[in-house]
């Protein structure tokens, strides 16, 4: 309850009683994000990835539902092959318990096919932090959720997407940028996910 009144203090109530919101913006402490009400899931998440030393596990931790805004929860990823994928990840954000906890808010979660957020999507969000290491300095991200107008929608309500494009952005100012249908990659190397930025 702690941790969802955080966000309370910061961003406006929503009364569950008028329409789900479709873009609702939220900058909170380590990500920026557009989360719709309606699909139960981010548009999109902006964060920068730090040069950082872990000190905080993950273990144990639990995402948690915020009170002001319509999200999905656990019913919506139980049984299924659906992940709780993190957007913003947890590794990136270790160096205190806050920015950890951070993380596993459910306005940082979506549902991702377990293969592609146990392999190739943690492998890049791994080199990610390592770019940010060689370069000694904040590698900036930003996820855009992609919907197809055919995408699934679960019993429970949660609209699954279709893809997911990660775009990266470098000290200089160079770019890259990933995309991934969120499907099996059938052991793919994260690298031939690479597509133009534009």
């Amino acid at each position: 309850m702690k941790k969802a009144l955080l966000f309370l203090l910061v961003f406006p109530l929503i009364s569950f009683s008028q329409e789900k919101n479709d873009n609702y913006i939220i900058e909170g402490s380590i990500f920026k994000v557009s989360y719709n009400e309606q699909y139960e899931q981010p548009n999109w998440i902006e964060y920068k990835v730090r040069n950082i030393k872990k000190n905080y596990d993950r273990k144990g931790r639990n995402f948690y539902n915020v009170d002001s805004v319509f999200t999905s929860n656990n019913a919506d990823y139980k049984n299924n092959i659906w992940d709780k994928g993190h957007i913003a990840p947890a590794a990136s954000f270790s160096d205190t318990e806050a920015n950890l906890n951070a993380t596993f808010s459910f306005l940082n979660c979506t549902l991702q096919h377990n293969n592609l957020n146990r392999y190739e999507w943690a492998q890049l969000e791994s080199k990610v932090r390592d770019w940010a290491s060689l370069y000694q300095s904040d590698i900036g991200v930003r996820v855009d959720v992609i919907f197809e107008n055919n995408h699934q929608i679960l019993s429970t309500g949660a609209h699954i997407p279709t893809a997911f494009k990660k775009s990266i952005t470098f000290p200089n100012g160079s770019t890259k940028c990933f995309y991934f249908l969120n499907q099996p990659t059938n052991g793919m190397d994260w690298t031939e996910f690479e597509v133009q930025c534009n």
